[in-house]
């Protein structure tokens, strides 16, 4: 992907094996990258190196990945893709409240990590690209555009937003909690069933009436998969 090259990325663990495995994938990926494998070092890499994306090993001696966490949110806008050992919901969610934007669980797919590191970039740095186009869809951020098969899509602002989010993690399976908090907010107080009704007017719009594009996982959630 020529258009990700100069994006940089910190790789903050503290086993050797795997820091070279990922900044020897990363960088032929076209990523500028750092290595880290100490809490300090990372909080010194993030004032000089200044990446985009930061990917943070959660046990680590000394300063864990949780308190790296919260100190480089403070620092700059940057993406922080967690990496645990443990599959325990009580880290996930101890790291999204401290601002991570997403986690792995080791041990992982290089192609799943780097799906979500474009998923990142995508979300969270739309200006480097100015025009997104993944598949049959062209997403145009500073105009609020999406066009689908090259015809302009009439959206709301929150079918928008909507769209824009299930297209830019395509491939994942996002579940009705996860659409809410990343395109209604955390405060949102109203029914989870809004985001039936929205999926329900993108279906109309997009003409999937056999739900081939947008794919609905039971007790899952949804998932957009591109031809």
């Amino acid at each position: 992907m020529q258009q990700l090259k100069g994006i940089k990325i910190l790789i903050v663990d503290d086993e050797p094996n795997i820091l070279h495995f990922l900044e020897l994938g990363l960088q032929n990926e076209g990523f500028a990258v750092q290595t880290a494998q100490d809490g300090m070092t990372a909080i010194t890499l993030m004032q000089q190196f200044q990446p985009q994306v930061v990917i943070l090993d959660v046990m680590m001696p000394g300063m864990d990945g949780f308190e790296v966490c919260r100190m480089i949110k403070k620092m700059d806008n940057v993406a922080v893709i967690m990496l645990t050992a443990r599959d325990e919901v009580d880290d996930r969610v101890k790291g999204l409240n401290l601002g991570a934007d997403d986690y792995m669980v080791k041990p992982f797919s290089f192609k799943e990590l780097l799906a979500r590191i474009h998923a990142r970039i995508r979300n969270q740095f739309p200006h480097l690209f100015g025009e997104v186009v993944i598949g049959p869809f062209h997403i145009d951020d500073r105009r609020k555009e999406i066009r689908y098969e090259n015809r302009v899509l009439e959206l709301s602002p929150t079918e928008y937003e909507l769209l824009k989010f299930l297209v830019l993690n395509h491939g994942l399976v996002l579940s009705k909690t996860t659409i809410l908090d990343k395109v209604w907010g955390y405060d949102f107080a109203g029914e989870e069933n809004i985001v039936e009704v929205y999926i329900r007017s993108l279906r109309d719009k997009l003409h999937d009436k056999d739900h081939r594009l947008i794919r609905t996982l039971r007790g899952s959630g949804y998932r957009v998969d591109l031809p």
